[in-house]
């Protein structure tokens, strides 16, 4: 039995095509094909077959072509009606749409022998423009997506097919392809190469001229660069290296300006052929991510298969460093693996990563690690992948187990003059040897500061090099440390020195900035400064190497520069001030921020007003408030923890966090950032600010299993609202107990505490408080098996929610009414209702609440008798619990096994 959909619709037993009726029959089955063996809904059926507008018979016409289906596939295959839908029960391999994608993903595992006759296999099934002689808007989505797909696989076969030395075969093809799309430009790319390789190379620039005046010619635009580059490879004569169909990633940095010396340790990692760890290990500022990257520069050649690159951040002002799992994932993204094929589970992820590793030659930099913990899941198995690490810390228990250790010392007397040469010229270093010497001696032959004094010297070539030293060596005697190789405080005060004032000025205040990292509207606000004024001040920083400007906007300072702005901030006059506009703007931007995302959240508190000078971060939609928490949290949680002095302004940071960290399931970021805050609280004298740190500080402990202390958290913050005289702030915590005693199961005492909350609200005119409790209260009589009285809570609840455009409750209530409906047997309604608020969730980016809503979207497919989607959407939600740390995962995955 075989099923066609490229080319006509067509089934054939034994070689023989059966007779599959009319155009529109033809777009029935085409329909339950598409989806085999997943259920279709009557209403999805007949949007397929007739667009958006079905005959007032429509339902009846396809129960007849449903009808006539079932009798053409009898003794073949089976078409029931199940709750969900239509479904087609045959094995998918038996249809060839299914066939052919089926070969195409399982042939990205194999050898390239081996693929390359997959892919020929998979493309070998098509017949022809799939659906042929059927219409319809869905008709022509599907005919795109296929022949699209189909088109990707033509490009992957062709690029195996190069890398098995076979040109000839790949020009017959893509000559062809190429005039049917004569602006593709990944057509013209792979037949270009193929060109190339066969020797004919002279057609091959003839085509290069062809599509760029084509591209000029309709599209106003030139070649994309990789096009370009193999341009000008074909001039050059050279041979086009092997390529991926996924090409491989090249993340490494940009190249290190300047970089000199270190011959010996370059020349002990070119030696180094047969080890797979390298431990790169010395004191902060002494070039070991230099080193690093400068030799992954000049080795990336030996390794064809990629490059991938990460500051581990173990050493970061924050004190928050990658974790082993956010590592994972990045490296995974880099290889362009589909969101869908990568695992939920941490150890599965791992597994991944070092398959993807398993038949590649890929160099791998770990910068900045902080221990051999945060490194270890990131090593990969295969023994022709090359890891470099750089740490402060030697790292024992790596070169324990077989890593090569290399201490990096600093620069020797030699290797200092060649900086030095590289950056100011080698005719100015000639030129004054004694100066140089001294120069060099009061840098303790520390590259960083060696390379803060070249920059001071590069932009001021008329000042002479003793000069420089002369003015350098004032300050030493009072700034520097009993170790100058660790206390290069001298040459940042002398190249301090020569900053404008007003730089100068921006350089003091930025130390007082938490980190790791300032955008420019932030810089701008510490400094009371307009936007347009700030940004070429940053710029006379970045030029004196005291500031990075680590990506567009946002600018890093090494954490020794960090210590020594802050250093010089203690004696500035404006510091208290500076700090109060620093807070002020994460504050108001927070507010903002977390006002788009929830407009109904609880009350906001007053905020203090806005300080001459602070310019707030302009944000219009939820997508831009959800970036910029995701950009700042991490400076936020940071300015909390290490601020003093402000406890006001403490407390309101750890509340406007405190919904996305629920929202991204940071539950271990929530709690860093509200102890904080119930202590500032507590020397504020407000009862109530102290009960909103209790309530979710208790919330957390529940999260983490402690119910018992969570519940008394909890009654604390009850006795505070209700000391404080605050209606709204007591059915928060009324909420709050109420979700915690149903995750326990404790069903009916939860039901009263909901019905409490929902006379509070009430009572207090709070409508968004008002929908969410009875969204709580139709929730738990669904729970106890008052399902009429759970239908109606939950459509008044959804109505209310409507009208306010309550999206954040709306998304609860949409799964409430689920559960309601599923209790009572309508399980297409259930999965609609299921399906809206894992939707709204995603939107809202929700994580936490998204996994409880494709959790109960399973549990309705799985009433339905679709055991298929329903593992689909358990899958799903493993994986979101899985990404915020939450037990639930091993509930799912226990499941699903």
């Amino acid at each position: 039995m075989e099923f066609r959909l490229f080319g006509e619709v067509q089934l054939r037993t034994a070689d023989r095509p059966l007779d599959v009726g009319t155009p529109r029959q033809q777009a029935v089955l085409a329909a339950l094909l598409v989806d085999v063996g997943r259920p279709v809904p009557i209403e999805a059926l007949i949007d397929r077959v007739w667009d958006h507008a079905p005959p007032a018979e429509a339902r009846n016409v396809l129960y007849s072509h449903l009808s006539r289906i079932r009798r053409l596939l009898k003794g073949i295959a089976t078409l029931e009606r199940r709750p969900a839908g239509y479904v087609l029960d045959v094995p998918p391999d038996s249809v060839d749409v299914h066939r052919f994608w089926r070969l195409v993903e399982r042939s990205k595992d194999l050898p390239d022998d081996e693929r390359a006759t997959a892919l020929a296999e998979a493309l070998a099934l098509w017949q022809g423009t799939p659906l042929a002689g059927i219409q319809g808007e869905w008709v022509d989505q599907v005919r795109d997506r296929w022949s699209r797909r189909r088109l990707d696989a033509i490009v992957q076969w062709g690029e195996v097919e190069l890398r098995l030395a076979r040109p000839a075969k790949v020009i017959d093809v893509f000559l062809d392809l190429a005039a049917e799309h004569p602006l593709a430009e990944q057509f013209e790319r792979v037949l270009m190469r193929a060109l190339h390789a066969a020797g004919r190379g002279a057609e091959a620039l003839d085509r290069y001229s062809a599509i760029r005046q084509r591209l000029s010619d309709e599209l106003g635009t030139d070649p994309g660069p990789e096009l370009r580059a193999l341009h000008s490879l074909i001039l050059r004569g050279e041979p086009a290296p092997p390529r991926r169909t996924s090409s491989a990633p090249a993340q490494l940095p940009p190249d290190v300006y300047g970089f000199a010396g270190r011959a010996e340790y370059l020349g002990q990692l070119g030696r180094l052929e047969k080890a797979r760890i390298v431990v790169i290990s010395g004191t902060a500022g002494v070039g070991k991510t230099s080193l690093a990257v400068h030799w992954a520069h000049r080795a990336r050649a030996d390794f064809p298969d990629g490059q991938l690159y990460l500051n581990l951040r173990g050493f970061d002002p924050t004190g928050t460093p990658v974790s082993p799992a956010e590592a994972v994932r990045a490296f995974v993204d880099a290889f362009h693996v589909p969101r869908e094929r990568v695992p939920a589970g941490f150890e599965a992820q791992v597994g991944l990563y070092r398959s993807l590793l398993a038949d590649r030659r890929v160099l791998i930099v770990l910068d900045n690690a902080r221990d051999a913990d945060q490194v270890r899941p990131l090593l990969p198995g295969a023994s022709q992948c090359l890891v470099l690490v750089t740490s402060r810390d030697q790292l024992a228990g790596l070169v324990a187990e077989g890593a090569h250790p290399l201490m990096l010392d600093l620069l020797t007397l030699a290797e200092a003059r060649q900086l030095l040469a590289g950056r100011i010229g080698p005719a100015r270093v000639a030129a004054e040897p004694e100066a140089v010497d001294e120069i060099i001696r009061l840098c303790a032959r520390l590259p960083l500061a060696l390379a803060v004094v070249a920059a001071r010297a590069a932009t001021h070539p008329k000042f002479s090099l003793a000069a420089l030293a002369d003015e350098l060596r004032p300050g030493l005697g009072e700034l520097s440390g009993a170790d100058p190789a660790t206390d290069p405080r001298a040459v940042f005060s002398w190249s301090y020195l020569q900053l404008t004032p007003e730089a100068a000025r921006l350089f003091r205040l930025l130390g007082l900035h938490p980190g790791p990292d300032v955008t420019t509207r932030a810089a701008a606000s510490t400094a009371g400064l307009p936007v347009a004024k700030v940004r070429p001040l940053l710029a006379e920083l970045a030029g004196a190497h005291l500031v990075a400007e680590e990506s567009p906007g946002r600018y890093g300072l090494h954490d020794l520069l960090r210590t020594y702005a802050a250093e010089l901030a203690q004696d500035d006059d404006d510091r208290f001030a500076a700090t109060q506009r620093m807070l002020a703007y994460y504050v108001h931007s927070g507010n903002l921020a977390d006002g788009l995302l929830d407009p109904f959240r609880e009350t906001p508190p007053e905020l203090p007003g806005l300080p001459a000078g602070v310019v707030v971060e302009p944000m219009s939609d939820k997508a831009k408030a959800l970036a910029w928490f995701h950009a700042e949290h991490r400076v936020m949680v940071a300015a909390i923890t290490r601020t003093t002095g402000f406890d006001e302004e403490v407390w309101l940071l750890a509340w406007t966090l405190r919904r996305y960290f629920t929202r991204s399931g940071l539950r271990h970021e929530q709690l860093r950032s509200l102890l904080p805050a119930l202590e500032a609280a507590r020397r504020l004298g407000d009862p109530a600010k102290e009960a909103y740190a209790q309530c979710f500080i208790g919330c957390c402990h529940v999260l983490f299993g402690r119910s018992g202390e969570g519940a008394e958290l909890l009654r604390t913050a009850l006795e505070l609202y209700r000391e404080a005289g605050d209606r709204l702030g007591e059915g928060l915590v009324l909420q709050c107990f109420c979700w915690m005693l149903e995750r326990e199961n404790r069903h009916t005492e939860a039901l009263r505490y909901a019905q409490r909350c929902l006379d509070v609200f009430r009572a207090a005119g709070h409508k968004p408080g008002e929908g969410r409790a009875l969204n709580a209260v139709g929730f738990l009589h669904a729970l106890l098996g008052a399902h009429v009285d759970a239908l109606n809570y939950c459509q008044k609840a959804i109505d209310l929610q409507l009208k306010l455009g309550d999206d954040v409750g709306a998304a609860q209530t949409w799964d409430s009414l689920g559960l309601a409906y599923s209790r009572l047997g309508d399980h297409e309604r259930a999965i609609v209702c299921h399906q809206s608020s894992v939707d709204v969730n995603r939107e809202l980016g929700n994580r936490h609440s998204e996994a409880i809503a494709l959790t109960s979207l399973g549990d309705a497919h799985h009433n339905a008798g679709d055991v298929s989607s329903a593992h689909v959407a358990w899958h799903r939600a493993a994986e979101r619990f899985e990404q915020i740390g939450l037990p639930e995962a091993g509930e799912l995955r226990a499941r699903l096994g």
